[in-house]
């Protein structure tokens, strides 16, 4: 595959209410929203991604029928493929993680080159918190 004909890539994130995760997004992270193609649905300027969150009722199915019978569900859970999120101030984000609601699992601050923390947002999401730099 050649560098022109690879795909762009956009993050997609379920919430249960959709203004309720835009707040989350947008107070933690300043993430910005750009786009609203339908009432369920927000495109997000996370910077060098983007970020669409989509109002997806829980218990309602996953994906296609005919692909399981796993039903979506917002009590925390854990996914091989989450979002790592490197940051310029590593305990403010931290802060207003638990403030938005937001967990903080498990903070590693001597273990690595960086502080990291292991956390989820207020609809079970999990993903990573990493210092730019060490501190």
């Amino acid at each position: 595959m050649t560098r022109a004909t690879r795909p762009s890539v956009h993050v997609s994130i379920d919430v249960p209410e959709l203004e309720a995760g835009l707040r989350f997004y947008g107070e933690v992270f300043g993430f910005v929203e750009t786009a609203r193609p339908f009432p369920t649905m927000a495109i997000l300027d996370a910077n060098n991604v983007s970020v669409c969150l989509h109002a997806k009722a829980a218990g309602s199915a996953s994906s296609s029928a005919a692909a399981g019978t796993e039903r979506r569900r917002y009590e925390r859970h854990w996914t091989p493929v989450h979002l790592d999120l490197h940051v310029a101030d590593f305990d403010a984000v931290l802060d207003a993680i638990r403030a938005g609601g937001g967990l903080v699992e498990n903070e590693l601050r001597t273990q690595g080159p960086r502080p990291v923390a292991f956390c989820s947002d207020p609809f079970g999401n999990g993903f990573c918190v990493i210092a730019e730099r060490a501190t």
